[in-house]
């Protein structure tokens, strides 16, 4: 089973998939978390190379290299553990490369990005995504004291267009789960867990 958690950055996802993780190994479940970008030797490289290395940089070449972390990923960790019947949380996944570099970014048109992401996934598709929703206001105050990366440094406008992308997305994929990341992350949490219950006990 494939877990996918995206929002906006400040949104709570680390938490989330943190309460998550713990709430799965206490049902004595077998579960792996990676990031994105990021997750294997590789992958790692890419990640240092987009969001600390340099400001400088294409936003196709951006869009190329998220793809490449992704697809070495994909192939080296998420399937194989898929195929043994483990559960994967993945903290970011191809939704974020469509609402950050598609509709954020402007980067190339939206189904040239829907193409080249399942060329990246090997068309491999997530069965919950946990779609932690914010303003991008209160995201930002959140992290306001914290060190940024490039993609964070985008600014208000940038996330905004981000968050409408995923609002589409969402809109439009019934494995979407829509969480209100506003409240209190112990009542956020308590959404996502029902959630998960529900579509694991039903398969």
């Amino acid at each position: 089973m494939l877990i996918t958690f995206e929002g906006i950055d400040g949104c709570g996802k680390t938490t989330q998939i943190n309460n998550l993780t713990e709430y799965l190994k206490s049902r004595s479940l077998q579960v792996t978390v990676f990031r994105e970008p990021g997750g294997t030797v590789l992958s790692e490289k890419i990640r240092d190379l987009l969001l600390h290395e340099t400001d400088e940089m294409d936003f196709r070449t951006e869009l190329l290299l998220f793809s490449a972390a992704r697809s070495q990923l994909v192939v080296e960790k998420v399937i194989p553990l898929l195929n043994k019947g483990e559960l994967v949380i993945l903290d970011r996944y191809y939704d974020s490369t469509v609402a950050y570099q598609g509709y954020g970014r402007n980067s190339i048109q939206i189904d040239h990005v829907h193409f080249l992401n399942k060329l990246a996934t090997h068309n491999t598709i997530p069965d919950i995504t946990f779609y932690l929703s914010i303003s991008p206001d209160i995201a930002s105050k959140r992290t306001q004291n914290s060190q940024k990366d490039r993609m964070e440094k985008a600014g208000t406008a940038f996330f905004e267009r981000v968050k409408n992308g995923y609002d589409l997305l969402a809109e439009k994929n019934d494995r979407f789960i829509t969480i209100d990341s506003s409240r209190d992350p112990d009542t956020v949490f308590q959404d996502i867990k029902s959630a998960f219950d529900s579509e694991f006990n039903s398969r």
